[in-house]
């Protein structure tokens, strides 16, 4: 695991991160940035209630995503396991033949 800093609203955030997941963890960063940003503009609210209003924010846009037809990660992993499954049953047959 790395340490990266990472910046929130202007606060400094020291942060661990597998070396292959960092690039996705700063475009999340900088997605929650922005919509912190965005949020604390039309708002008086600050702290625990904006972080609050931030996440509720970017989870009703995922979950109204995914049900208009965006992609359902719980279902692609689903159906990734069950072909993995079924590779495996017919290796499993094929190494039974030699």
């Amino acid at each position: 695991m790395d340490k990266i800093d990472i910046d929130l609203m202007g606060r400094q955030y020291s942060v661990s991160v597998k070396a292959d997941e960092k690039e996705t963890l700063l475009a999340a960063v900088a997605l929650v940035d922005e919509r912190l940003r965005k949020l604390a503009g039309k708002s008086a609210s600050g702290g625990e209630a904006l972080a609050l209003m931030t996440a509720l924010d970017i989870a009703n846009e995922f979950i109204t995503h995914q049900r208009a037809g965006g992609l359902d990660l719980p279902d692609y992993r689903r159906r990734i396991n069950s072909l993995g499954e079924r590779f495996e049953q017919v290796l499993a047959k094929q190494e039974k033949l030699f």
